[in-house]
């Protein structure tokens, strides 16, 4: 975001809302697709955002539980229910590492990573397709910043 004190001083005008609800709906228009597409390929949203999260997690690094958690902003209880689902969909497989027996690694299988070249594909495709309302909302909003 630009400089955010601007918005203290000054009062929001209707481009600013009306900015602020096309991102939004825009947003929701894109979620709306992932959800969908998703559920067509099998697996729930929230487990299609986890595997992408542990494939896009940092290369040449780990993802454990908790990072997995935290990513997703839910609680460790949470993630490990669904790392619990994931694994008995094949989709993930658990490591204890050697210096911390508490923490646990997860990597995707084969079976994950077709699924989501499948779904990830589809995704850039709707973005593309897409993705020019998302950033044009974002445009207005820094235009508008900028010429207050």
């Amino acid at each position: 975001m630009t400089n955010r004190s601007n918005f203290h001083e000054r009062e929001l005008v209707d481009a600013d809302y009306t900015a602020l609800a096309r991102f939004r709906r825009a947003i929701r228009v894109f979620l709306s697709f992932s959800e969908r597409a998703a559920k067509e390929c099998g697996v729930t949203p929230q487990q299609h955002q986890a595997i992408l999260a542990i494939r896009g997690f940092a290369p040449g690094s780990e993802m454990s539980v908790g990072d997995l958690a935290e990513h997703l902003l839910i609680q460790h209880n949470s993630a490990v229910e669904l790392v619990n689902r994931l694994q008995q969909a094949e989709f993930v497989e658990r490591s204890i590492t050697t210096d911390d027996r508490r923490r646990v690694h997860i990597a995707l299988t084969p079976k994950a990573h077709a699924l989501l070249e499948k779904l990830s594909t589809a995704h850039l495709l709707e973005l593309r397709k897409s993705g020019h309302a998302l950033a044009e909302t974002l445009d207005r909003f820094y235009q508008n910043d900028l010429a207050s």
